[in-house]
């Protein structure tokens, strides 16, 4: 399927829209001649992606919380999506230890608020809801997580990810399985990196900061195995479930959206070849910083994702810290703007789509 071509004139719903991968997504698809609205907090860091894109200007951009069930109904109602992505959440793991009530509110009933308004506009067709890599009982499996393994993460984000699939996988059985009904799936992910993620306690934009300070990059659990990849990798992911399901809803599922093994690194080694690449006297050393649970190994099986719908990992480990690089050492926001689109001209050349 053409992407290129499928998403010119659809209206597009992102929820999330402000944040890291909202913002990338956001972008694609006015490169790709969508119609879109986002739905979302303000950006949730400073500085924000979001702002360096300028991407309200080019948006319909609804300042908006997924718990907010009346403005949510209010807003697809008005804009008449098509396709609708749902990446709002509280994304991040050591928050939700901080945070529990909060994370489960906005992971969970976000979710429901989503599918309900959704039930009620008739317009839409398509649905994908992101997830995360972590909503899988690890087990410390040296093999990748297929979609079918039991749902149990062990921390309170993980774990309202893990709720948030039983919830889709309800909405999917008791409203969305008629012939006509709109499609509706979930997408899990691997680690993502990417040039503009400003977020605390994730390790590649700790190592930005670090060097950009001129200081010692500080890890906090170099033994712990992760599938990391690229941004775009996940995110052509997304698009492709969703604009294939759109007249199939046979094809709406679970689907795992992983890189290859050999970008299944360490957070040591993925630090070890960041310094590499940056150069400039960049290096890390370990340091405990607290003692919440972190799982020690995690990897994700991609084959239904490669045999269902054409996907497949394009970008190693090594290319994908490579991008990020060379988008932080941008100047300007004019900079940024023209290396984000460019490495998204890139990778779509490599798809051949």
């Amino acid at each position: 399927m053409q992407l290129i071509k499928f998403y010119e004139g659809k209206k597009v719903f992102i929820t999330g829209h402000t944040g890291f991968k909202g913002s990338w997504l956001c972008q694609i698809l006015l490169e790709l001649g969508a119609e879109v609205t986002g739905f979302s907090l303000e950006p949730p860091t400073s500085p924000a992606l979001f702002d360096q894109l300028s991407l309200a200007n080019q948006i319909n951009s609804i300042i908006g919380d997924v718990r907010n069930l009346d403005l949510l109904k209010k807003s697809m109602r008005e804009t008449e999506p098509e396709i609708i992505f749902h990446l709002a959440a509280q994304p991040l793991v050591l928050d939700s230890y901080k945070k529990p009530v909060e994370t489960y509110e906005i992971n969970v009933m976000g979710t429901v608020n989503v599918l309900q308004s959704a039930l009620e506009t008739p317009s839409i067709k398509s649905i994908v809801n992101v997830t995360t890599d972590k909503v899988y009982e690890n087990k410390e499996w040296l093999w990748g997580y297929r979609e079918n393994e039991n749902l149990n993460g062990f921390d309170p984000y993980s774990n309202s990810k893990s709720c948030s699939e039983l919830v889709t996988s309800s909405f999917r059985n008791s409203f969305y399985s008629k012939e006509n009904s709109p499609s509706l799936s979930t997408a899990r992910s691997g680690n993502v990196i990417g040039g503009g993620d400003y977020s605390g306690n994730r390790i590649i934009p700790d190592c930005v900061r670090a060097v950009n300070n001129k200081e010692v990059i500080i890890v906090r659990n170099p033994n712990s195995t992760r599938p990391y990849q690229h941004v775009l990798e996940c995110l052509y992911g997304y698009l492709t479930l969703a604009a294939k399901q759109y007249k199939n809803i046979n094809l709406a599922g679970a689907y795992n959206f992983g890189p290859n093994d050999n970008s299944c690194v360490t957070t040591g080694q993925l630090t070890d070849l960041f310094c590499s690449i940056w150069r400039d006297e960049a290096s890390w050393e370990s340091k405990e910083i607290d003692s919440y649970h972190e799982a020690n190994f995690l990897r994700l099986d991609h084959t239904k994702s490669t045999r269902m719908l054409g996907w497949k990992p394009i970008w190693d480990i090594k290319t994908a810290v490579t991008k990020v690089i060379e988008f932080a050492q941008c100047k300007n926001n004019e900079e940024r703007q023209k290396c984000l689109k460019q490495q998204i001209k890139d990778y779509f050349r490599e798809i051949k789509q």
